[in-house]
């Protein structure tokens, strides 16, 4: 008999074929399973304990698969779906993993009945295409200066989370600070920037119901000289600088002789003259408050409050901007540049106020502000954190409305339809594919299973009854009312999702599953390769006069 062969060297491991697809969906599932409790208005939190010892209390699927640390790659890749979620619509981070969950685990029966992969991807991507198509067909338009539906949207998109005690609130947060900062760029689309314009300040104390969206900005800084500079100005005229208003100083270290003894004196005053010269080229724009983002030197500071101008200096690039955006001003790096077109006139109102003990600068009251500020007060610090991230959510939701503006049942109501609809297609299709089309139709029922799960009904009839009023298409908007588990009517009851969030949840689910089904090979265990020169790993040291007594000699 021969030897066997070694391709591979000693220290690897390979896996391949059934074994690591059956590992796959199994790790998928465990992803899935820790998630699943986290869907729908009756969701439990999860609390995490993060490497630096905080704690994290949330119920936000991205949040949660974030602050994991797992070893199993097709679980990782799991993690990467609701990040790319997140960051794509915002909402329905909980429901894509548990669908591609899901889509793995009604594919296992058929790779047990030795199914090529292939041939049941080539079925989940025709049962995608028939469900988006059913998607455009349910879904209705909506007027977004329609102030009730918005609401009731948004509201059903955080009734999932932990803030929706506090009812309105947090909607309307959301729905006043992304259509402040919404830009028209013509042809019907809107641009909606949330991660620049709108900054989220979270300062403990106070109550929830003090939070709110300002009409302009607000930075945790205070003016210069606080005694001699006005804390309140009325309808201020604002300058933004990005250049520091102190004497240059010299690139590298600058020498310089000095004969006389009055040259000193001159010297002194040149760099004195400097500063006046600038401060004076600001000044002949009789603004009410000077902004830089760099440094401010004593004397600048002199000038400026002997002429009556509040100055605050080594602000944020970010806030800069959005101060910018609010008020109508333009940043402008050199002084010499100024025009009067640059000074922004926009802002009602500057006023420095003291929440807590830090001072804040306000600028509010803004004409027609494209930056806001979300002020939001609470309790603790892991409230904020939570209701931020609800925040956050709420107002990708918000923004999703805005940029397509159409409307799908919620409740587990869409997939119902969707199933529904594929099911009875999938006795048209031919060959081999249409059971795992089927299956797949299957599997987007888990949706609804979970919502009713987690309200604690009897999941069986619900999901029969449910079944039932789906399979004769009479109304496609029948679902799960989450709080009761009782089967309502979505459109009475206001549950919607926004049409852009489902698809591209669907289309992720879908796409991922048919990735992971297609390995069937793990090789692990494989080491970097070290750079030529590097020095050798610490086990092996080689001993010279230096490390002879050190401790990694001994080898492990």
């Amino acid at each position: 008999m021969q030897a066997p062969v070694l391709v591979l060297k000693d220290n690897l491991k390979r896996e391949s074929g059934k074994k690591v697809q059956h590992q796959n969906i199994a790790a998928s599932k465990a992803v899935a399973d820790i998630i699943r409790t986290t869907l729908g208005p009756r969701s439990m939190l999860k609390m995490l304990l993060d490497a630096s010892g905080g704690i994290v209390v949330t119920n936000d699927g991205n949040a949660i698969l974030r602050e994991l640390d797992l070893a199993h790659p097709a679980a990782k890749s799991m993690i990467e779906l609701s990040r790319t979620q997140d960051e794509e619509v915002g909402d329905g981070t909980t429901s894509v993993i548990v669908l591609t969950g899901e889509m793995l685990h009604v594919a296992e029966a058929f790779l047990d009945k030795g199914y090529h992969p292939t041939v049941i991807c080539r079925a989940y991507n025709q049962a995608l295409e028939d469900a988006i198509l059913v998607l455009e067909k349910i879904s209705m338009p909506i007027d977004v200066n329609d102030r009730p539906s918005m609401l009731g949207l948004v509201k059903s998109c955080i009734g999932t989370k932990f803030t929706s005690q506090f009812g309105d609130l947090i909607a309307d947060l959301a729905i006043d600070a992304t259509t402040t900062v919404g830009v028209d760029l013509g042809q019907g689309v809107r641009e909606v920037d949330i991660k620049k314009y709108i900054k989220v300040e979270k300062i403990p104390g106070g109550q929830l119901e003090d939070s709110k969206v300002l009409e302009g900005v607000m930075f945790n800084k205070d003016v210069v000289a606080p005694g001699k500079m006005k804390r309140k100005i009325v309808n201020p005229r604002i300058i933004l600088l990005d250049c520091p208003l102190e004497y240059k100083k010299g690139e590298n270290q600058t020498n310089a002789e000095l004969v006389k003894e009055e040259d000193w004196g001159i010297m002194l005053k040149m760099e004195e003259e400097f500063i006046e010269g600038l401060c004076a080229q600001i000044l002949k724009f009789k603004p009410d408050l000077v902004i830089t983002e760099k440094g401010l030197s004593d004397l600048a500071c002199h000038f400026f409050s002997k002429a009556g101008v509040s100055a605050i200096r080594r602000l944020r690039k970010t806030d800069n901007n959005r101060i910018a955006k609010a008020c109508g001003a333009v940043i402008v790096n050199r002084p010499d540049e100024l025009q009067e077109s640059d000074v922004g006139t926009g802002a009602g109102l500057f006023e420095v106020k003291k929440i807590g003990d830090e001072f804040f600068s306000f600028i509010v009251d803004c004409k027609d502000p494209k930056a806001c500020t979300v002020l939001l007060r609470g309790a603790s610090k892991d409230l904020l954190n939570e209701v931020e991230r609800n925040l956050q959510d709420a107002m990708g939701v918000a923004r999703n409305i805005l940029k397509n503006p159409k409307l799908v049942p919620g409740g587990g109501a869409t997939e119902l339809t969707v199933s529904a609809t594929l099911k009875q297609k999938s006795s048209s299709i031919e060959g081999i594919e249409k059971w795992p089309y089927e299956a797949a139709a299957i599997a987007f029922e888990a949706i609804p299973r979970t919502l009713a799960q987690n309200c604690g009904v009897n999941v069986i009839r619900t999901m029969t009854a449910l079944q039932g009023k789906h399979a004769n298409g009479e109304n496609p908007w029948i679902g799960i009312d989450g709080n009761t588990g009782a089967i309502v009517d979505m459109g009475e009851k206001k549950i919607w999702d926004a049409y852009n969030v489902k698809a591209q949840t669907f289309k992720t689910a879908i796409e991922a599953a048919c990735m992971l089904l297609r390995i069937d090979d793990i090789v692990s265990g494989i080491k970097k390769k070290q750079p030529p020169g590097a020095s050798q790993a610490p086990g092996s040291q080689i001993e010279d006069g230096d490390n002879a007594d050190n401790e990694q000699m001994i080898p492990e």
